[in-house]
């Protein structure tokens, strides 16, 4: 197929072929953006705890079949995505202003 591709293809090239399209926009500048990781950890973790929605949605559906076993089992696992979200916040994932601290220079920081 590539071949075939190749050899019945067009010939032809324009100066606009080799540049950058995007939905009939012609693009300006550079396409390499820095992003701050912030953006990309808050998408991370949303993705994590979104998930574990669905885990909870499908308890859920099945809680009487469940019986007490899936209720403490369901507890458990909410303790632990809890557990996850307190050191997240304690470590300065969520945090958005300012310069972002470890929890070590934080105590450092904190008056006797």
């Amino acid at each position: 197929m590539l071949v075939l591709s190749h050899l019945l293809g067009q010939r032809r090239s324009d100066p606009a072929t080799h540049q950058p399209y995007e939905s009939g926009i012609v693009s300006q500048g550079s396409a390499r953006l820095r992003f701050a990781v912030n953006y990309y950890v808050v998408a991370i973790l949303f993705i994590i705890f979104d998930l574990e929605a669905v885990f909870l949605f499908a308890w859920a559906v099945a809680f009487r079949e469940a019986g007490l076993a899936g209720f403490v089992e369901a507890a458990v696992f909410i303790a632990i995505l809890l557990v996850g979200l307190v050191y997240l916040w304690r470590l300065g994932a969520l945090d958005w202003g300012g310069r972002q601290l470890s929890l070590e220079q934080r105590q450092q920081e904190k008056p006797p």
